[in-house]
């Protein structure tokens, strides 16, 4: 079980990091040309309207819209296909094992949000609360990739552990309360779609081709429902087989195709369209004198830090949990600051959350302070903690790790 999981998880983590190296290229690119004398071309660029369909099937938007609404399914298709993986055969199979990292997410994504509140209060700003609950995974692990062997495999593991419940969190946050104007015979016409995904699995349809038209309407039908179109990716995914159908490991096969494809082209091409904010002309002070940016801010360093790192020592206390084999508890607080990294889902909450473009570019503000913030406290926590006595390059199987 553990050369199963080991693995995937290791592909998973060398196509996230070196794709976090190409998210940050797309950030300042995105950055640069939108505050260079081409920045009206910036905008125009991601506002021209395309079309897709005809007659009454037809639908229009800006390019940017379908970035974020189409593009992005794939990477949250991925994100479903790796959930399915870590509670399916991975660390979080375990309840004992999934206890902490569980918790720890929920910390990480209650304690943001109360701050976050807190400084800014009601009213439109305050639809913004969701923004600093997440946390990129490309980004963070980028990072401990970076560090080499000064964090150990269970750091990693924590992190990515801690990510993808945050990710399950914020996918609920997206589908409950960022919702609006609901079309239910939109809503069944999607539901529809994933229970024939799921008869075509029952019936052991292994061949992944053979799910995209069903995936193309189950997509359509979220989007026209009101429910982010997003979604949909994350239900497919976590309708995909862990385990082998008629000698066919689907999930594997999906994973390693596709993943390469959102972390080099679908997370860049996103920050590339999102990440550009226009700062000339006293846009970054006027952005760091309003609560928005500084709700952001305290929410993703200070908020991940208490959250993630008070509930894991709190945990630990009370004998609910213990760490992945090989961490050492001083790499807590370094893993903890990096979850403060939420570039990508942040950015994605935010064309949610607001529609007045001075809130957006705030938020956009305080989420691209915050995230460099966080990652440079992240690198000298870690720098400075010992790495656990155990660390390996492969994930413990449940026979080897210390008894919880």
């Amino acid at each position: 079980m553990a050369a199963v999981v080991a693995s995937p998880l290791r592909a998973f983590l060398h196509a996230e990091s070196a794709g976090g190296i190409v998210l940050v290229a797309a950030a300042v690119s995105a950055l640069v040309w939108a505050n260079s004398p081409a920045a009206d071309g910036y905008a125009q660029f991601w506002q021209q309207k395309v079309s897709f369909g005809g007659g009454e099937a037809r639908v229009t938007h800006d390019l940017r819209h379908w970035v974020n609404d189409g593009l992005m399914v794939l990477f949250f298709f991925v994100i479903g296909l790796e959930i399915k993986r870590e509670l399916a055969v991975g660390e979080l199979r375990d309840r004992r094992a999934a206890m902490l990292p569980a918790l720890a997410a929920v910390g990480g994504v209650v304690v943001p949000a109360l701050l976050y509140v807190a400084v800014v209060g009601g009213g439109e700003a305050g639809r913004g609360w969701g923004i600093p609950m997440a946390t990129d995974i490309a980004f963070a692990v980028g990072i401990l990739a970076l560090l080499g062997r000064r964090t150990s495999t269970g750091a990693k593991l924590f992190l990515l552990s801690v990510a993808i419940v945050d990710d399950i969190l914020a996918i609920g946050v997206i589908a409950i309360f960022y919702t609006e104007r609901l079309k239910l015979w939109w809503l069944a016409g999607a539901v529809a779609g994933l229970l024939v995904a799921a008869g075509m699995r029952r019936l052991g349809v292994n061949l992944p081709w053979a799910y995209v038209p069903v995936g193309v309407l189950v997509w359509f039908a979220t989007l026209e429902s009101g429910v982010h179109a997003t979604l949909a990716g994350v239900a497919l995914g976590l309708l995909t087989p862990a385990r082998p159908v008629a000698g066919r490991n689907v999930l594997d096969d999906l994973e390693r195709s596709l993943h390469p494809v959102s972390a080099f082209l679908v997370v860049p091409v996103f920050a590339l369209a999102n990440a550009g904010v226009d700062l000339r002309g006293g846009a970054l002070g006027d952005a760091y004198g309003q609560a928005v940016t500084w709700a952001i801010i305290a929410g993703l360093v200070l908020g991940k830090i208490i959250g993630i790192g008070g509930v894991t020592y709190l945990v630990r206390r009370l004998g609910w949990g213990a760490l992945p084999a090989g961490m050492h508890h001083r790499e807590i607080l370094g893993t903890a600051a990096l979850g403060g990294i939420g570039f990508t889902v942040s950015l994605f909450i935010t064309d949610l959350a607001f529609t007045d473009a001075a809130l957006i570019a705030q938020a956009k503000v305080g989420i691209l302070t915050a995230s460099t913030i966080a990652a440079l406290a992240g690198t000298a926590l870690l720098l400075t903690a010992p790495t656990g006595t155990g660390a390996t390059t492969s994930v413990p199987s449940s026979e080897d790790r210390p008894e919880r």
